[in-house]
């Protein structure tokens, strides 16, 4: 009977494929994280990427573009709707990174283990792992998408998952990078009716886990908020990812020094209507 269940649960995530957590494009599956509709261009593609609308509880949240290879997130990109509330106590995996087979939503790490009989080995060919982010000196797993900038405690929950996380400087994360989301960005949006954010990191050469997952050598963060059908507003930070001081810049300041530091091209983080003064 179980082993029917199961031929069953595979089958139905077959079928639901074309709903899946990783996905081909985010313009087709999950494109109202971002403004008018139009994600990042190409420039900041790594060589092997996956395009994840992070699903929890049957609902999207985020969206994510993940490096396989350096085991991070390029970039989160989300709706800043802040509120008060718990911080989750929960770390999340992503099964469909495994294959198209498994569930999409996210997981704990035991849940995927033990109910869908992978090895740890498999899961952790795919992504980062807990164990990846034990024992770290002087770094902490920094989220790009942040869960105080949700306003509900599942889409808090959302923002655990291993693939919006970085190995991060503990004193940034801890300082100016915490002042610039929680301080900063309440300052910032005042007047806007919604405001668009992606979050990123640059990979560095350096490696946590034994060479597994990347440590970051910059993070950065660029706005686009929307007042009302007239005036749009933008803003950006960078912050090297070894020291605790955040710069901020303009959009188009941002996406001239990620054009550098990426060296794919011009880097075009939002649709033209966001300004880049």
């Amino acid at each position: 009977m179980l082993g029917l269940l199961l031929l069953l649960q595979v089958l139905a995530s077959c079928l639901w494929l074309g709903h899946s957590e990783v996905v081909k494009s985010f313009e087709t599956s999950c494109p109202q994280f971002f403004f008018r509709e139009i994600p990042p261009n190409d420039a900041l593609e790594p060589q092997n990427p996956a395009w994840i609308c992070q699903r929890y509880k049957n609902q999207y949240y985020f969206a994510t573009l993940y490096d396989r290879k350096m085991r991070i997130p390029v970039y989160s990109a989300y709706i800043y709707q802040p509120g008060p509330g718990k911080r989750p106590k929960i770390w999340l995996v992503e099964p469909q990174l495994i294959g198209p087979a498994y569930p999409k939503t996210m997981e704990k790490e035991w849940t995927v283990l033990n109910q869908y009989n992978v090895t740890l080995e498999k899961l952790s060919q795919s992504q980062a792992i807990l164990h990846d982010y034990k024992n770290l000196t002087g770094l902490n797993r920094g989220h790009l998408n942040p869960n105080g900038h949700h306003d509900d405690y599942s889409s808090r929950v959302a923002t655990f998952t291993l693939t919006n996380i970085v190995p991060q400087d503990e004193k940034l994360n801890g300082g100016a990078w915490n002042n610039y989301e929680q301080q900063t960005m309440i300052r910032r949006t005042q007047g806007c009716k919604t405001t668009y954010v992606i979050v990123g990191a640059v990979p560095g050469n350096n490696y946590i886990a034994k060479g597994r997952v990347n440590k970051p050598s910059h993070l950065w963060s660029a706005a686009c908020c929307v007042v009302d059908n007239n005036y749009i507003k933008a803003w950006a930070v960078i912050a090297e990812n070894d020291r605790n001081q955040v710069e901020l810049l303009t959009l188009g300041e941002l996406e001239d020094t990620l054009t550098e530091l990426y060296g794919r091209g011009q880097v075009s983080l939002f649709d033209s209507d966001c300004p880049r003064e």
